[in-house]
């Protein structure tokens, strides 16, 4: 992992959230729980963890 990387992983279930929550964790690259991610550490991205904080982990 580099310094400009976030390490992701989704904690709680999307089903029962609203659709664009769901999508927003579809382009985190997250698919089961558990699932980790490694991501660059942009603007965008910080964007997309800040709407869906409840669901996942960052690192």
């Amino acid at each position: 992992m580099t310094n400009n990387s976030i390490k992701v992983t989704l904690i709680k279930s999307p089903i029962s959230t609203k659709r664009t929550h769901r999508e927003t964790i579809k382009g985190l690259g997250l698919r089961k729980l558990n699932s980790i991610s490694i991501l660059e550490d942009t603007p965008a991205i910080r964007g997309m963890i800040r709407k869906v904080s409840y669901l996942i982990k960052c690192d």
